[in-house]
């Protein structure tokens, strides 16, 4: 009996070594997983798809975020949930836990990346923009333009310069850039079919496409905001009264990469389809994307008797209604930009 009682002991004293030892181990686990991260910037972290608990935990030794060890595998066994890895890219950052690193994973919220596109920026700005892009899917480039077009749902008059509605948007990685160029054209397609339903009705323009492309040369001539309306108004008269456009940007764009940052007489004289001092009426496409401030003033001009407009030196400009009182504003811009 005495025997027996001893080995019972033994075996209590053993199973409470092991219990402890187990708690112990427990414990050093879940205190683990509260273990800051090696990181004191924000990083841009990747889990490739396929990736399993052993690979990503090679990962995060490689990319020195933590340390090897048998705790994190431990860690995954006794929280199970966070083991569930969803691939992608996401943003670590510099206060971050083992456990909060492991909860973003598991959660997918994947880092989300800006790219911002101005008013008056064209076409071939937007392509640099894109080109630029971190983690973004270039497939554009190796598009034709019909390729491009079917891509994006492009179903416009011209080319896409001038359909495509400035803003800021986000995207994650792997985000293909003609999902940005579709987001941006159907809301530019959509703004303007509403701009244009609720248009003022007598103004010269054929369709919701000329108006676009009045909307992009006021979104060239002016950046302040309490102007457009005039400056529309301007055009528009002129349309009205048979009189050429002459407006500086649609020679610009027209000139192409021979602008040569200043604007000659013998420019003036060359012929282009967007020089509005050759042609008449408005020029074949847009010459920039408008903002929505642009094409509000395209769709209702103010109510005015203005045919000429010059900087007034001061970052907006004077409008005239005859050509006497405009060669006199622009004597005045003259003096003021030979006083600067």
């Amino acid at each position: 009996m005495k025997l027996a009682k001893k080995i019972i002991l033994i075996a209590v004293v053993l199973i409470t070594v092991v219990a402890i030892a187990l708690y112990l181990q427990y414990r050093q686990v879940l205190n683990y997983a509260k273990t800051p991260i090696n990181l004191t910037e924000e990083k841009i972290f990747t889990v490739p798809a396929g990736t399993g608990r052993v690979a990503f935990e090679a990962l995060l030794i490689n990319e020195k975020l933590i340390e090897q060890g048998n705790e994190f595998q431990w860690l995954l066994k006794l929280r199970p949930e966070l083991a569930q890895l969803k691939a992608g890219t996401y943003r670590l950052l510099p206060d971050m836990d083992v456990e909060q690193l492991l909860k973003l994973i598991v959660s997918g919220k994947e880092a989300q990346f800006s790219i911002r596109f101005i008013e008056g920026n064209r076409l071939v700005d937007w392509s640099n923009i894109l080109r630029d892009a971190p983690y973004l899917a270039h497939k554009s480039t190796e598009m034709t333009p019909t390729e491009l077009y079917n891509a994006i749902d492009f179903k416009g008059e011209g080319t896409l310069e001038g359909w495509l509605y400035p803003d800021t948007y986000l995207y994650t990685a792997g985000t293909a850039d003609t999902e940005i160029l579709k987001r941006a054209h159907k809301r530019m397609q959509a703004s303007l079919e509403n701009e244009w339903k609720g248009r003022d009705r007598d103004l010269p323009y054929k369709n919701a496409y000329e108006m676009l492309i009045m909307a992009s040369i006021i979104e060239k001539e002016t950046g302040v905001d309490s102007e457009r309306s005039q400056v529309a108004s301007v055009f528009v008269n002129r349309l009205k009264q048979k009189m050429r456009l002459q407006t500086d940007p649609t020679v610009i764009y027209g000139l192409g990469d021979k602008y040569r940052g200043k604007i000659y007489r013998s420019d003036l004289d060359n012929y282009t389809e967007y020089n509005t001092y050759k042609i008449d009426g408005l020029p074949p496409t847009p010459i920039a994307m408008p903002s929505i401030a642009s094409i509000k003033a395209a769709a209702h001009p103010a109510k005015t008797d203005y045919l000429y407009f010059v900087a007034d030196g001061k970052g907006g400009h004077t409008f005239s209604r005859n050509l006497n009182d405009h060669n006199r504003a622009v004597k005045v811009y003259r003096q003021i930009e030979q006083q600067n």
